[in-house]
């Protein structure tokens, strides 16, 4: 009996053992997990938060006459001289009163008190070419106006510029990487675009709240007008390649980064589409235009934006695009044209059509729409 009572006395230990493990490893695994859905749940909110942008699709709509409109005087001081159209001779002034409209949805309309209350203590990001240039001249003349003159400032670094508005501690920055991979010189000063190196311009990135992202214009230049001499992946160089390839792998790099260096909980990035050009190489020109396009009867989707999509699905890092290239096509009235410098009405109307800029967009115009956008979705 006494073997019999020491075998139960046994059992029972194992068993009380057993069962105290396994409360302390629930309360452990329950407090790890607990600790892991905290993450995902901040890691699908972020998704969530930017699968319900697509519940308004912005990118088609229509543009409609508003004389609310433009949202600030022409005279703000952060306009560069090639995008003051009317400073440099334009006789009209109607493209400046367009006002987008979305099919089933509206865009709030921009407040910029509003828009710096929320941004308090932020760092926005543009990242790109000259058009988003164009785009960050846009934002901070949006803002600008409601911050008082000592409050505000515009500090160079590099290939970056940075609108501080002190009282908020916030910045509207722009950093120039109109390849997102690294243009570099070579032997000769050959232009050396290096498919796999992003770090000299990415540098810039790092620490900001909003980034916002286009590549597309310096891709697409003629041979006549090529962005690079030869092209290096690894040790390989070329002379030659496919544009749209190279376009890819740049991407691809990009997405990589961005995959590997940015938390999506801490940082929202956007991808701005391809703003289309209306120069005679697409059959247009864009001299003399008045008004918008009503509409496209069949609506061109530029190979890049097809390409950038299959980089982002490939992509872990929730990355919005704002699409904006059908709704600014329509807007051909909205280029510097002629007046992309300061001179007589005389003189500007003696240029010929090849010195008419249907790249670039008059301010105020279309780029404070995608800002409008823009902020919409933050």
């Amino acid at each position: 009996m006494a073997k019999s009572h020491l075998f139960l006395f046994i059992l029972l230990v194992v068993f009380f053992f057993c069962c105290f493990s396994h409360i302390e490893s629930s309360k452990y695994d329950q407090e790890e997990l607990q600790w892991l859905d905290d993450k995902d749940d901040e890691i699908s909110m972020v998704q969530s938060r930017h699968s319900s942008l697509r519940t308004c699709d912005f990118s088609k709509g229509k543009w409609v006459y508003d004389q609310t409109y433009p949202l600030y005087d022409a005279t703000c001081p952060y306009l560069s001289t090639a995008v003051t159209c009317r400073k440099n001779g334009r006789p009209d002034s109607d493209y400046e009163k367009w006002k987008w409209k979305p099919h089933g949805c509206s865009i709030p309309r921009f407040d910029a008190l509003d828009f710096l209350g929320r941004m308090r203590r932020k760092r926005i990001m543009l990242v790109g070419d000259s058009i988003m240039r164009n785009q960050w001249e846009s934002l901070v003349c949006l803002v600008q106006s409601v911050v008082p003159t000592a409050r505000k400032t515009v500090i160079y670094n590099g290939p970056t510029m940075a609108f501080l508005a002190l009282d908020y501690e916030m910045s509207i920055e722009f950093s120039w990487a109109p390849l997102l991979v690294e243009l570099r010189k070579g032997p000769d000063s050959k232009r050396i675009l290096h498919l796999d190196s992003i770090e000299e311009n990415a540098k810039y990135w790092r620490g900001v709240d909003i980034l916002v992202f286009d590549s597309a214009h310096w891709w697409t230049h003629s041979d006549k007008w090529s962005s690079w001499d030869f092209v290096m992946e690894g040790n390989n160089i070329y002379k030659n390649i496919n544009p749209t390839v190279a376009y890819e792998k740049g991407l691809t790099t990009w997405a990589k980064w961005i995959d590997l260096n940015l938390d999506p909980r801490r940082t929202r990035v956007f991808f701005r589409s391809m703003s289309p050009r209306h120069n005679r190489e697409n059959g247009w020109k864009c001299h003399n235009q008045k008004e918008p396009l009503e509409y496209f009867s069949r609506p061109h989707v530029p190979e890049q934006l097809l390409v950038l999509q299959k980089v982002l699905r490939r992509m872990e890092f929730p990355v919005y695009v704002q699409d904006i290239t059908t709704m600014s096509a329509l807007r051909r009235d909205g280029h510097p044209s002629i007046y992309a410098r300061a001179s007589g009405e005389k003189n500007n109307q003696q240029l010929k059509d090849h010195d008419s800029d249907c790249s670039h967009w008059c301010l105020p115009g279309v780029p404070d729409t995608w800002n409008e956008i823009l902020n919409a979705m933050l």
